[in-house]
């Protein structure tokens, strides 16, 4: 799986594997989580929980603000 991350201030950021892009990129294109699922190929709940890694690996609270992290950075 490639690897895609961005260097930050000298120091080293996370990085997000490209099924973590897709799913980020999912949930910005304002579709719910169960639809997102779906379309991944996952259950809801499976989702629910890569979110909740993804979230929490990039230090933020919410899937939006993992978001918003990812199009900072120009990842989705």
């Amino acid at each position: 799986m490639e690897q895609a991350t961005l260097a930050r201030r000298g120091t080293d950021e996370p990085r997000l594997s490209e099924d973590e892009i897709r799913l980020l990129a999912q949930i910005a294109s304002g579709v719910t989580a169960d639809v997102a699922a779906r379309r991944l190929e996952l259950s809801a709940r499976t989702l629910r929980r890569r979110l909740r890694t993804i979230c929490d690996r990039l230090d933020v609270n919410t899937p939006i603000e993992a978001v918003v992290w990812a199009a900072r950075r120009q990842l989705i």
